[in-house]
Formats: structure tokens, sequence, C-alpha cells
């Protein structure tokens, strides 16, 4: 009969596993490992094409590694499993910190897709009814993103001032298109298309199930607290390795690749990219 893990004894047992399998994998003689934690989405992508050619030409031999729930790269870069990881924006790294008693810190801002609000039903936002359901992110940073999106829209009226990191449906103060509001994991957000008038997903998992950032019926206006990060252990920060990330994602030749590829239109792009 297999044995049953509790959810944190099952994450330690499967931590201790990919750190056996990283050790075991272990780089070349002379060549510095540098192991990488992703979420589904388009991240990976961008480091595999723009990022890792010019690491390997300093030596480093990159392992990526898959993450599927949003705690789990940081819990592994805060235990030493992995040296970094490219899925979140500051505001959920400083919330899940706090949550998680972890201390990471972000280095570099990335290219990232916006969240939007998507539909399988409606064509438009003016043809979305009263009543409509939406699926939301449930945890409450990204909560506040797709509230901020309905607002601009003039659907809610969110409490003036809330704090981002704890924001919930008990802020809205206006319904006035009394909109059926379903908090849910966000990762699940596009196959909810197929339940709900609208769902506002975000823009990793809109590229990871393959929605196009043009098919959004409205998408957000990102600002930098939204833009996502690199994050390493507070300690590591100015080690070597992370700066080699940060002088990556900072060159000319990063810029090229990504502007380059057509499937990364419509991405918000960090402030040190050059501009036309």
């Amino acid at each position: 009969m297999p044995t049953l893990f509790c959810g944190a004894a099952r994450r330690r047992f499967l931590l201790a596993g990919l750190a056996g399998a990283l050790i075991a994998a272990g780089p070349a003689a002379g060549a510095t490992e540098l192991s990488v934690g992703f979420m589904p989405g388009p991240y990976r992508d961008a480091f595999t094409k723009g990022i890792a050619p010019q690491l390997e030409k300093q030596g480093y031999v990159i392992k990526y590694v898959e993450f599927s729930q949003g705690v789990q790269p940081n819990d592994a870069v805060e235990r030493g499993q992995i040296q970094a990881n490219i899925f979140q924006h500051s505001l959920y790294l400083e919330a899940t910190n706090k949550r998680q008693g972890f201390d990471l810190v972000p280095v570099v801002h990335v290219p990232t897709p916006p969240m939007g609000l998507y539909s399988q039903r409606h064509k438009s936002l003016a043809s979305v009814p009263d009543g409509a359901t939406v699926t939301l992110p449930a945890d409450p940073v990204n909560a506040a993103r797709a509230l901020n999106i309905l607002a601009a829209v003039g659907w809610v009226q969110v409490k003036p001032g809330v704090d981002p990191i704890s924001v919930s449906e008990r802020d809205i103060v206006a319904n006035p298109k009394k909109l059926k509001l379903v908090p849910l994991d966000a990762a699940q957000a596009p196959r909810s298309l197929a339940d709900a008038d609208l769902a506002a997903v975000q823009g990793n998992f809109a590229v990871a199930s393959g929605l196009k950032l043009t098919e959004a019926l409205k998408l957000e206006d990102m600002t930098l607290p939204y833009v996502n990060v690199v994050a390493v252990k507070r300690g590591h920060a100015n080690a070597r390795f992370a700066q080699d990330i940060v002088a990556a994602y900072r060159s000319p030749e990063f810029q090229k690749v990504f502007q380059a590829n057509p499937v990364w239109a419509g991405y918000r792009l960090p402030d040190y990219f050059k501009k036309d």
C-alpha cells in the first residue's frame, strides 16, 4: 500500500528528491552549475533563448527545474535546492516572504505578459451581461490586479488605499454590474473559461495555455510592482551567479532576441530595455 504524505511532509520529500537528483547530475569539471526554477509560462523559454547562451559562454551549466504551485519555487530557493527562480512579481514575493518566513529578494525585472480578461462566450466587453460570472485569482496580490482591471472598465469600485497584499472581496465598495466573483487557484483560470463568462488570467498562465494577449477583452495597465523578477536569497544578491544573470537580462543581446520574436509581442518590458 502506498504511503500517504501530508502537505508539508510531501513537500520536504519532493525537495529532498530534487536535491538528490541535482547532486547526482552535477556539472562537468570546471563548470559552475546553476539551477533555476520556473512555473508554467513563457519565462523558461525566454531564459533558454536569450539568457542561457550568455551564461553558458561564461562556464555555467544550466539546470531547469519546473514547479506546479506558487510557493514551491520560493521554498526551493530558500532551502538552497535551486539558486534562483523566475515566475513572480515583487509584491507576490513580499507576501510569500511574510507568510512563509522566507528571505528572498528580487535582483532584476524581466519581460512580463500582463493579466487580462478573457472569454469564450463574449466577443467584447459591451456584450457581457449584468450578473456575469468572473473567475479571478484566489491569492490577494493577484486578486487585486484582477479587481483593478474590473475597476478600470467601471464594473467595480475598490476601497481607496487598500493594501494589495491583503485585498479581498470585502474591499469592494460598489459592484454596479452585479458581477459574481469566483476566486480560484490562478493556474486553473484558463480552464474556467468553459464555465464562466470571463476569467482574469495571469499572463504566464494565459501564454502557457495557448491564449494570445491580443485575444484579451481587456489587458491590465501593468505597473512596476507587477512586472516579474528574478528572485534569489538575500545573501546571494551580490553573488557572481546573480550578477551574471542581471547582466545577461540587461544586455543588448537579450533585448535583441526578445524583441525579434513576435510570440512575445505585447509584453510589459522592463525599464532598462532600449526604447525605439
